[in-house]
């Protein structure tokens, strides 16, 4: 398994610091408003990275975070006359509905700021003792770039050309442009916490590097984010955490890229800004996840609604080929022993070899884009092989085989999750017909043909006898 490491920027052998186990913390969102479609994006690729590497036999530890501090939530605040605590409250709450509609599995962790103000002030105040941070008169704290002489190392970039770059204010305390704030002094009404340093609250960046410490030790395996975190809050990351543990903070570094509406860069400014949830409520979010992982996930994404309607078409192929398999496994349940008949020679080599190229794919830096290519293949194969073939139909094991493979790789990808398949159809079945029944009695004809029509569609041909409904698959 390879990954395309930001800090090398090169693909490399991926090797986890302890075998069979892997440490990931992926940067969450700032709770101060609904997620939008690029936020979206690290939640749905890094929710395959995750789904794939324990499918490959690993132990992850999955953390994810939430900043439930910050200049945007206290403004909110403000606006609605409320407090910042109600803000992040509401906007955790409403993201967990969001992650919920993309199929997201829930992190292993997911630690607030807030909960870990004690220990920032630990680390800020270690990083002062070290010699890498500097109180200034007004009880902020900053961390000293020009210390830490790797700084860079992750975007790029030289410090002597950030400090070209960088806007100075005449009352700017820091003594360097790119030094940055590991600790605020408070301001007026706003939420603020007692430090060594006095009233305050902690920066952005330390956030990330004590939850880090605290929850998966000094050095993980891999730390994901979108490419706009490279710097400087990843940046940022690593010198802070590095400087006070003396330790590397990440061996792998995965980042994601932007999305685009119609080839221009999302933004507020031109208008054309969607959250995840408005767009949930016209194509579904289904519709949204398989969007979100049908390009590699480090190129970037054009929105529109050309590539929308492409994703449903894509997802209504795939739900066809599932629902046909669970018919098919249905109608095997029926079927007496000796009809089972043996796995088809050829259409097993022919799915194996797909499932081989998906994994291929997928080995390589999570190329889902490659992967969904592999996935149809195969879909076309089981349509054109089994569904186009009476021998094979009559073959229990052929359709069992076939059903697992394309459950396996879709379970991968976190798709086709919206329409849950019935472990036992018949108990189903059974009880929609004593429904209709009970309408018949009734005289609600007009019900009771729903049902028949429901079951019409699940392949199901009621007749009615003077013993009663039975039925049979077409």
């Amino acid at each position: 398994m390879i990954f395309f490491n930001t800090l090398s920027g090169k693909k490399e052998k991926f090797v986890p610091l302890e075998k069979n186990k892997v440490k990931i913390y992926v940067c969450g969102p700032t709770v101060y408003n609904l997620i939008h479609l690029g936020n979206a994006r690290p939640m749905c690729v890094f929710d395959v990275l995750r789904k794939y590497l324990i499918y490959r036999g690993y132990e992850v530890i999955f953390v994810q975070n939430f900043t439930d501090i910050d200049d945007k939530i206290i403004k909110k605040a403000e606006q609605n006359k409320t407090f910042f605590e109600e803000v992040s409250k509401k906007y955790k709450k409403e993201y967990i509905v969001d992650a919920r509609g993309l199929g997201i599995s829930k992190p292993d962790i997911t630690p607030s700021a807030t909960d870990y103000i004690t220990e920032m002030i630990n680390f800020i105040s270690k990083l002062i003792k070290k010699n890498y941070a500097y109180k200034t008169d007004s009880g902020s704290v900053y961390f000293k770039t020009n210390k830490f002489y790797e700084y860079g190392k992750l975007s790029g970039q030289n410090l002597s050309d950030l400090k070209s770059d960088v806007r100075i204010f005449k009352n700017e305390e820091k003594k360097n442009a790119t030094d940055f704030a590991l600790w605020k002094s408070s301001k007026p009404n706003e939420p603020s916490w007692i430090s060594p340093w006095g009233k305050g609250r902690p920066g952005w960046h330390i956030e990330c590097s004590t939850m880090i410490k605290k929850n998966l030790g000094d050095t993980i395996d891999i730390h994901c984010g979108g490419e706009d975190l490279i710097f400087p809050h990843h940046e940022n990351e690593i010198a802070q955490s590095e400087c006070c543990n003396n330790k590397k903070l990440a061996n792998y570094w995965l980042h994601n890229g932007f999305i685009n509406i119609d080839n221009k860069k999302m933004s507020k400014s031109l208008n054309n800004f969607f959250t995840v949830r408005d767009l949930s409520k016209k194509v579904g979010y289904e519709v949204l996840r398989y969007l979100l992982i049908s390009v590699h996930y480090r190129s970037p994404i054009n929105f529109s609604e050309k590539i929308i309607d492409q994703c449903k078409s894509s997802l209504t192929r795939l739900y066809n080929c599932k629902n046909f398999l669970e018919k098919l496994s249905c109608s095997c349940q029926d079927t007496p022993k000796k009809s089972f008949g043996n796995i088809n020679k050829d259409l097993k080599e022919e799915l194996t070899l797909c499932k081989k190229r998906f994994i291929e794919a997928m080995n390589n830096d999570l190329n889902t884009a490659d992967a969904l290519g592999y996935l149809f293949i195969l879909t076309k194969k089981i349509n054109s092989k089994i569904f186009l073939n009476k021998k094979v139909l009559k073959s229990k094991q052929t359709i069992k085989f076939a059903r697992n493979i394309f459950e396996e790789l879709t379970d991968i990808l976190g798709i086709l999750y919206e329409k849950k398949s019935c472990k036992n159809p018949q108990i189903e079945i059974k009880k929609l017909i004593e429904e209709r029944q009970k309408l018949r009695e009734k005289k609600d004809y007009k019900t009771a043909d729903k049902i028949r029509k429901k079951l019409d569609k699940m392949g199901i041909i009621l007749k009615d006898t003077a013993d009663g409904a039975v039925w049979e698959n077409k």
